[in-house]
């Protein structure tokens, strides 16, 4: 695995073909370093839908994915994607992944492909006001001057990312409100691969979309005996964006109960276009007292 995080990544996306099994199109694929010990979701996910873009042709390009995330993935054991090609229409086409490891499930997705068509426009508005990603430091600097190995590791991730109006990593500053705003981009440029594109797409939006859940309770993310794990995960692509490209990631959680918290997310380019559409469930479990 290679030093560079981007790097890292890509190699991470490039699955390996492993034969067809049963009608089923089986892939695997291994996992980058995390300093928590297991597989980050948001990689997960990107490689269940590469897996499933590898078994569609035709043009057609993702357009929606629902998912859920069943059990920790173990670092150390290659993940095998089967992909179970279950319609293939004029227009629409539906693929469903499963990722494992020793045989067992760990996550399962279903996604929808289509054919590009027009048909009626209009988005919800990019928020105004917003500082500039320029403007706003990175959460690479901020950790990158703690010393403590997961601040470490995090600091070189594949995507710069900056919160506005702050991060949650160590306090919560300013009001505590359920919602936040993140500039993010791939640290490096991609290949001009539309398909990649969405693929680390889906793999940038796991980062940070819990957090305004945090935020609305004052919780960041050092709190002593904090648990916090996705459960599910949907997104909906609107339109096309490059990843190298800064893109506005505004998130909110209109809800938390029971241990669980929703969040919702948009993703916008920087000229104003709703690039996608985010939402996922998690638990969040904070210590009483």
């Amino acid at each position: 695995m290679t030093d560079d995080p981007l790097q890292s990544l890509l190699s991470t996306l490039d699955l390996s073909p492993a034969g067809n099994v049963g009608g089923q199109d089986v892939f695997t694929g291994g996992s980058q370093p995390e300093p928590l010990g297991r597989v980050f979701g948001g990689q997960v996910a990107a490689q269940a839908l590469v897996a499933a873009q590898r078994t569609v042709g035709g043009g057609r390009d993702v357009h929606s994915l629902h998912s859920y995330f069943l059990r920790p993935g173990d670092l150390t054991i290659p993940i095998t994607f089967t992909v179970d090609r279950i319609h293939d229409g004029r227009s629409f086409a539906t693929r469903r992944t499963q990722a494992s490891q020793d045989g067992v499930p760990i996550f399962s997705m279903i996604a929808s492909f289509q054919t590009p068509d027009e048909g009626l426009d209009h988005q919800v508005h990019m928020p105004s006001g917003l500082p500039d990603p320029e403007d706003v430091p990175s959460d690479a600097e901020l950790l990158s001057a703690v010393d403590n190995p997961v601040a470490q590791s995090w600091a070189r991730r594949p995507f710069d990312m900056r919160h506005v109006p702050s991060p949650v990593f160590f306090s919560v500053e300013g009001d505590h409100v359920a919602h936040q705003a993140v500039w993010l981009k791939a640290t490096g440029p991609l290949p001009d691969d539309a398909d990649l594109h969405r693929a680390a797409l889906l793999y940038a939006s796991d980062y940070t979309l819990l957090e305004p859940i945090y935020r609305r309770h004052g919780v960041a993310f050092v709190t002593p005996g904090l648990k916090a794990a996705s459960l599910d995960h949907a997104m909906w692509w609107h339109r096309p964006a490059r990843v190298d490209e800064w893109l506005l990631y505004v998130q909110e959680s209109p809800n938390a109960v029971g241990g669980r918290g929703l969040s919702l997310g948009r993703i916008y380019d920087r000229a104003g276009a709703l690039v996608a559409s985010v939402a996922q469930e998690g638990m969040v479990r904070v210590p009483r007292g």
